[in-house]
């Protein structure tokens, strides 16, 4: 008697089957707006659950459909697939626009994250307006990192899950090369900061830049 109670009681937590796990993996992502990470599924599913296998089955089975199931950063979410981008475009576009200044900020510290604001400084070759990376701050495309153990122990800055995902990017390993930046006039061979003013107002006098890239058009 007591043996067919125990094996009731380890059936309470055996996990579901994998297509199931696939079915509850496939649920969350499809209801949600924002990636979701294999902690966060694991925690929703019933014990035992595998989200991380599950979700590799899962994008299997969405290969070449017109949804993808794809990674960002630590996270996965469902995607319409790149070469039907069009479809999803409006009539009616509002383009974010970023001066140059912002544009190349973004990309040092896409490259060189952690990045502090002095090495930012010192890469472009000039000073980096509190405006330039407070705007990169509020799309959320970057966000602080850890403060470096140097003196004055300065904050550092990364690019953000938002950054990566706005651009389709499982990480900042495929972003394009520098030279394909510098191609594309997003990153110039700068004077030394010597030539050019360092006033307060240099960043101003960036206009703003409109598709340059595809990298960075909204």
């Amino acid at each position: 008697m007591s043996e067919g109670v125990d094996k009731k009681e380890e059936s309470l937590f055996e996990a579901p089957p994998m297509g199931e796990q696939e079915r509850m993996c496939e649920a969350i992502l499809f209801a949600s707006a924002e990636p979701v990470s294999v902690r966060e599924m694991n925690a929703r599913m019933p014990h035992g659950c595998d989200a991380a296998e599950a979700l590799v089955h899962l994008r299997k089975r969405y290969e070449g459909r017109g949804v993808q199931v794809i990674k960002v950063g630590d996270a996965w979410a469902m995607r319409t697939a790149g070469d039907l981008g069009f479809l999803m475009q409006k009539e009616t576009v509002e383009t974010r626009k970023l001066s140059r200044a912002a544009i190349e900020t973004l990309a040092i510290i896409a490259y060189h994250q952690p990045v502090t604001r002095a090495e930012i400084e010192e890469i472009r070759g000039v000073s980096v307006s509190r405006g330039t990376v407070d705007q990169l701050l509020e799309m959320e495309w970057i966000r602080f990192g850890r403060r470096r153990m140097t003196p004055g122990r300065p904050v550092t800055f990364v690019v953000t899950g938002e950054f990566l995902d706005h651009f389709g990017l499982e990480s900042a390993r495929d972003l394009p090369g520098l030279k394909e930046l510098r191609a594309a006039g997003l990153l110039e061979n700068r004077p030394p900061p010597g030539a050019m003013p360092m006033g307060g107002d240099a960043e101003d006098e960036a206009e703003d830049v409109e598709g340059q890239s595809e990298l960075f058009e909204d």
